[in-house]
């Protein structure tokens, strides 16, 4: 797979995201950063492309898209309830996607560890796991080379608790940090990381940290991992508690019309 060009970060002023803005620009790609508030932007790094605009709002995001092959998501609704999980968490990931229209890009999207329990109290309270979900299906709909990161809880690793291992099938549902940890900038590595890994496409994975170094080589974390079986709007091995025929009609038009443009794109391509 041809290593990206230009990467837009979008949550790019959040804990992770600004983490993202800078590991990505370590890495040498040129960086476009989208942020609300130009004057929040001041702590990222002087090499970032700023761009304003607002994910809820679609008119402001072709300027954020255009010339753009790969897209990192840390966006989140910063415990804005239920209709912050489905404009933010949900809704801003479809609109840059259709933003993107059939413009090629690579898509790196974090969610959460614990994103498939739909029975927890947080997510009886929020729905921000379901509404997570549903951005992840979206990212698969969209027939685009994607990695799906579900971290554990930030920062609450040991200093020595620097091994990644990356799980699969979202078995940990403790609702705390039992569940794993790992830190903030070792999550924007792994998503920046992934952009140039054909090893990580497809592949959703848990990611937690143990008592160890930090790795070397990310292909050997991502090779191991089973992708997500063509055409499937769920994670290798994911609970299948999320029946497409109860889910939300408009949800269920915003995956309809993000696979048409697919197989429309692929046809074009062949």
């Amino acid at each position: 797979m041809t290593r990206p060009t230009s990467v837009l970060v979008v949550g790019a002023t959040g804990s992770i995201g600004h983490l993202v803005v800078e590991e990505s620009i370590r890495e040498g790609y040129p960086t476009r950063a989208l942020v609300r508030d130009r004057d929040k932007a001041r702590r990222l790094p002087p090499g970032a492309d700023i761009v304003v605009g607002d994910v809820t709002r679609p008119d402001t995001l072709p300027a954020a898209v255009a010339g753009i092959d790969a897209v990192v998501f840390t966006l989140g609704s910063d415990g804005a309830g239920k209709i912050g999980a489905k404009t933010v968490d949900y809704g801003g990931v479809r609109n840059v996607l259709i933003a993107l229209g059939a413009q090629p890009a690579r898509i790196a999207l974090m969610t959460s560890i614990g994103v498939t329990n739909r029975a927890g109290a947080y997510n009886q309270a929020s729905k921000a796991h379901d509404w997570k979900r549903r951005s992840e299906r979206l990212v698969r709909a969209s027939g685009r080379p994607y990695t799906i990161v579900r971290p554990g809880w930030f920062d609450y690793n040991q200093p020595d608790e620097l091994r990644p291992v990356l799980l699969q099938g979202d078995t940990r549902w403790a609702g705390d940090p039992s569940d794993g940890a790992v830190a903030r900038r070792q999550i924007a590595q792994v998503l920046v990381r992934s952009l140039g890994s054909d090893a990580a496409v497809r592949k959703t994975f848990e990611l937690v940290a143990e008592r160890g170094p930090g790795p070397e080589d990310f292909d050997t974390l991502f090779t191991p991992l089973q992708a997500d079986p063509l055409g499937s709007l769920d994670g290798a091995h994911d609970v299948k508690n999320m029946p497409l025929t109860d889910e939300p009609q408009q949800v269920r038009d915003d995956l309809r019309e993000l696979q048409e443009s697919a197989d429309i794109a692929d046809d074009r391509r062949h």
